[in-house]
This record gives structure tokens, C-alpha cells and sequence, in this order.
């Protein structure tokens, strides 16, 4: 058997021993979309069913510190309940353990309520108490409201408020946001406004230039009781112009996602345009749409005005001119974008503005081709000149304009001259440098918007 060495007597040989030294583990926290799930219920029946109807934010992240991460909970699971009839929510957090890994401790409470404020319920019962005492929400909060029209079940349209009230199912109620009642049915609205529509922020609900057009679904129950279901809403702005008109802005659309892709946000825009056309405001604009609401509101604006009359000349020789020549064998492709007159007669009468028409006046050439396919790959040359002529300038040739700030004593936040460039550097602002790879982001944007005509057309036909 081996014999254990001794240690030796020189303290001077032996070797110093290491400390070691342990590391408790670092916290890199938890993405809010990977512990969060939010549903959307009408009943308390739902809550908690494995059939309840759930809901996809823009970005739950956005609402969580600075990283948008969840630090010191082990097994965090968060389910949220909203109602959609009093809008109220109450969120179930679980989790195994809590421990502060060098990042803190996430208050969950107060970055829920910057999402749900006022709405977020601490108690379950209570939340669940809200469908029975606030069963009527919809049908009080809109009872000062403007009926301002009717769609039945099968699809008829009545503009006039006082018919049609016992046999419409769906309505559509103009209330003002100075109003108390407007200003309180939005306040419960922000949550799903803020988690649904990209890029949002809350109206002033003080500012009584602001309306809700609020989409209302009437259905009896199983006592013969009228229950109002809110299906939707869009906030519009409605702006002075010189010298004697408005304007109206829609500047929020949100259909509830369970109503979704059943047309009623199509409604919603029929509506508003029918509104802008008996009042005779200027113009309707929407703020910076999104491209499935840029589609729906195109789709809305060709059934229009393929009935205008006024335009259809003008449609016919932009038609006829486009069939005669080999466009995409020449070196310069023709605008074809409507005469002035048709511009302004789209605007008087349909309340369409100019951005919005030139959009759905390559539509109505693509619907006039007949057969379409002899003639697209000219109509496919016209769009690309446009797309082009857009992104790097008119004629293609040179840029458009530029801001170059410039030295002053008096604001240099203000200080700035405006000038159109001749050699082409604004292109780069917007374009890769690299010839090459502009023809493609070029081409990809052509493909894009060419793909978005015929769908739009073929909406249209099956309408």
C-alpha cells in the first residue's frame, strides 16, 4: 500500500493554495411575447377555455423597460383575459420563484398598466363579475350617439337612421370625443389600440376635433334581450381647411379580431366616405395607412368609382393609348397618369384625394385591359416607369429634394435651405449605391405593387 506523502517542514516550498470563487447565475431575462398570452372574451364562460379566442400583438416587448425583457422570475407564465363587452382585463401571472440575477426584479403590475391602465382588474371575481354588471357597456355608452347607417344580415345598406332599426343587425354610431361617454368608451379602448395597431398612440380624448365611428352588431338573446356587440371602431380628425371647408383624417381602424376579414372594415370605410360626400367636406386622407388597410380602401374606392361616369373618357384613351405601341421595348415609357380635370372631379365628388386616385388609377387601366394578358407586359412597363420616376426622381434621371441645415444665430433647429439636386445624392438617401442592387430593390417594388393590382381587381370582379 502506498504510503501518504508528508508535507515537508519548509513553509517557504509549499505552494500557495487557490480560493475559488463561485458565480451565481446571470439573469438574461425572459422576451415578453415568450410569457405572455392575451385573449379576448365574451362571456365568463371563456375564461380559461381551451377554445377562448387568442389575440397577436404588434410587440408586447415595446412595454417592458428598455430591452423589452422580464428580469428575476424562474417559470413566468402570464395569461391575460380582456373582455369585449366592458373591455376590462385581468391578468393571471405564474411563475416558481422570484431571485434578483443583477437586473432586478420586474414590477409586473406597473408595466401591465401601461398597456391596460385603468382596465386592468386585481381580482378575478371581480373581473369576472364585469359581464353581468356591465352586460349593457356598448348599448349606454352609444345611446347619445348619431345612428349614422344600417347593414343588414344580407348585406342591404340603409342610410336613413329612423327606418330599419328592427331589422338591421349592424349600425354604425358617430359620437363626438368631447363627449364624456366618447371619451370613456375610447379610454377602455387604448389597450387593444396600443396592442393591435402598429405604430399607435392614444387620441386626445379632449380635443373635440376627434370622432368615433363605433361599429355596432345588434342581436337578441336567448330572454328576447338586445345585446349590443362592438365589432369596431376608427377615430377620425376633422380639420379646418381655407376658406370655408374640412377635412377629414381617419387616423385609427381596428376591427375586433374575431370579426376580422368579414368585411366590415370595408363597411367602416363606406361609411366615412358617405359621410365626407353628404357633407361636403374637402377631402378624406388617411394617416400613413398599412398596407392590408391600403388594400381594403382601395378596394372600397374602385367599386366607386368604376360608377363615376365623369372619368370613364378618360380611363377609355389612357386604355386604348397603352394598347396601341410596344411600351417596354422603348427607351422612355409615357406617362399616363389622369388628366387634372378627372383629378378634381374625383376630389369634388367622391371626396378621393389626388395621393389616393393616382393609387387606384392604375388599377382601372389594369381592369380596361382586355384580354390583359396581350397587354402586360406594357402595363408592367408603366408601373415600373412610375416606380421608378417615385424613388429616384422625375425622368429618372434627377433627384428630388434635399435639406442641408446651415449656420445661424437666431434657431439652428430652424436653420435649413431646400434644394433640388442635380446629381442624383438624394437617391441615395432611399437606394443601395451599387447600380446592380438598385435594379433589384427596384424591380422587387415593381413585382410588389403589380402582385397588389391584381389583387385588388380580382377582389373587385368577385364583388
Amino acid at each position: 500500500m502506498g504510503q501518504k506523502q508528508q508535507p515537508t517542514a519548509d513553509p517557504i516550498s509549499e505552494p500557495k493554495k487557490r480560493r475559488r470563487v463561485g458565480f451565481s447565475n446571470i439573469d438574461v431575462g425572459i422576451e415578453a411575447n415568450q410569457c405572455i398570452l392575451i385573449y379576448l372574451v365574451s362571456s365568463k364562460e371563456e375564461v380559461g377555455a381551451s377554445h377562448s379566442f387568442r389575440i397577436s400583438p404588434v410587440d408586447l416587448n415595446s412595454f417592458f423597460d428598455e430591452d423589452g425583457k422580464i428580469y428575476g422570475y424562474n417559470g413566468l407564465k402570464i395569461t391575460i383575459w380582456v373582455s369585449s363587452v366592458s373591455f376590462h382585463a385581468f391578468a393571471d401571472i405564474k411563475f416558481q420563484s422570484t431571485s434578483d440575477g443583477g437586473k432586478g426584479i420586474t414590477d409586473l403590475k406597473s408595466s401591465l398598466q401601461r398597456i391596460f391602465a385603468d382596465t386592468l382588474v386585481d381580482n378575478k371575481d371581480d373581473f369576472l363579475q364585469t359581464f353581468s354588471t356591465e352586460s349593457h357597456f356598448a348599448r349606454s355608452i352609444i345611446s347619445d350617439g348619431e345612428i349614422l347607417q344600417h347593414k343588414t344580415s344580407n348585406g342591404h345598406v340603409d342610410s336613413n337612421s329612423h327606418l330599419g332599426t328592427a331589422t338591421s343587425d349592424v349600425e354604425v354610431v358617430r359620437m363626438v370625443i368631447g363627449n364624456t361617454a366618447a371619451g370613456h368608451l375610447y379610454s377602455r379602448l387604448v389597450p387593444l389600440v396600443l396592442l393591435l395597431i402598429d405604430g399607435s398612440n392614444p387620441i386626445d380624448v379632449d380635443d373635440p376635433g376627434w370622432e368615433l365611428y363605433v361599429l355596432i352588431q345588434k342581436k337578441s338573446d336567448e330572454h328576447g334581450d338586445t345585446q349590443h356587440k362592438l365589432l369596431g371602431f376608427t377615430a377620425v380628425y376633422r380639420f379646418y381647411h381655407y376658406p370655408d371647408s374640412t377635412r377629414l383624417r381617419l387616423s385609427q381602424i381596428l376591427v375586433l379580431p374575431p370579426y376580422q376579414h368579414k368585411g366590415y372594415g370595408g363597411h367602416l370605410v363606406e361609411v366615412l366616405s358617405n359621410v365626407a360626400i353628404l357633407e361636403d367636406v374637402y377631402d378624406l386622407t388617411v394617416e400613413e395607412p398599412l398596407d392590408y388597410f391600403q388594400h381594403v380602401r382601395t378596394s372600397v374606392d374602385i367599386k366607386r368609382l368604376l360608377l363615376f361616369a365623369p372619368i370613364q373618357d378618360a380611363v377609355n384613351s389612357t386604355v386604348s393609348h397603352l394598347k396601341q405601341g410596344k411600351l417596354s421595348k422603348k427607351t422612355h415609357v409615357p406617362c399616363f397618369n389622369p388628366p387634372a380635370s378627372a383629378v378634381e372631379d374625383v376630389r369634388k365628388t367622391l371626396k378621393i384625394n389626388r395621393k389616393q386616385f393616382l393609387q387606384c388609377w392604375e388599377v382601372l387601366i389594369y381592369l380596361g385591359l382586355d384580354p390583359v394578358d396581350k397587354y402586360m407586359e406594357d402595363f408592367v412597363a408603366i408601373i415600373s416607369s412610375r416606380v421608378k420616376a417615385d424613388v429616384l426622381g422625375k425622368d429618372s434621371g434627377s433627384s428630388g429634394k434635399q435639406v442641408v441645415e446651415v449656420p445661424s444665430d437666431y434657431n439652428p433647429e430652424m436653420s435649413f435651405v431646400m434644394f433640388r439636386s442635380q446629381d442624383s445624392e438624394a437617391a441615395r438617401v432611399w437606394m443601395d449605391e451599387n447600380q446592380t442592387n438598385q435594379e433589384e430593390q427596384l424591380q422587387q417594388l415593381v413585382d410588389e405593387r403589380v402582385k397588389e393590382i391584381k389583387l385588388i381587381a380580382q377582389k373587385v370582379h368577385h364583388v
